[in-house]
């Protein structure tokens, strides 16, 4: 399997150890986290131990999260990616549409762009039947932006407290 491909903005390939320094850029930003349990990292030690783990992922999985390269500066402006995700919603496993960019990031089409490319490549090269999301019932731009690439809402859940927006799209080669 492709370990990396490109859209017309973008670079999207394996997290690497490198990236450690945009990754704590992203994830020690307080608004990055607002919808994410408001837990942002402190130290860059566990920004490299998240790559870790992601990376193991590619090994066990085939796929996980992904760094996402400007291609005009060669910039790390956050990652997108499927993942396969365990008993959320009621699902015992399932491919995950994720994303998350640095604030400066925000509003420019990105996380459409990486969206749209992993719910392609999800169904195109990896055969997957579905693939899910979840975002903050209150995180209304990306819950547009899941609904921009396609994907369907499906319920709302709570997940420890927190009311969230399940989604779904179906390979409409299957």
């Amino acid at each position: 399997m492709r370990t990396s491909f490109e859209t017309e903005r973008l670079l999207l390939r394996e997290l690497q150890p490198s990236d450690d320094t945009g990754m704590f850029e992203l994830d020690s930003n307080p608004a990055v986290h607002t919808y994410l349990g408001k837990n942002p990292v402190t130290d860059i030690e566990q920004v490299r131990e998240a790559i870790t783990n992601i990376r193991q992922q590619y090994l066990e999985n085939g796929i996980g999260r992904w760094a996402v390269i400007l291609k005009e500066t060669g910039e790390f402006i956050g990652w997108s990616g499927l993942k396969r995700h365990k008993n959320v919603n009621g699902h015992d496993t399932y491919y995950d549409l994720g994303y998350r960019f640095i604030e400066k990031h925000w509003g420019k089409g990105y996380a459409y762009e990486t969206a749209k490319a992993f719910v392609d490549f999800g169904f195109n090269e990896m055969k997957l039947e579905k693939i899910n999301a979840y975002a903050d019932f209150d995180n209304l731009a990306s819950r547009k932006i899941l609904e921009k690439a396609g994907m369907h809402f499906v319920n709302f859940f709570d997940d420890e407290g927190v009311q969230q927006a399940w989604y779904e799209i179906k390979n409409p080669n299957s």
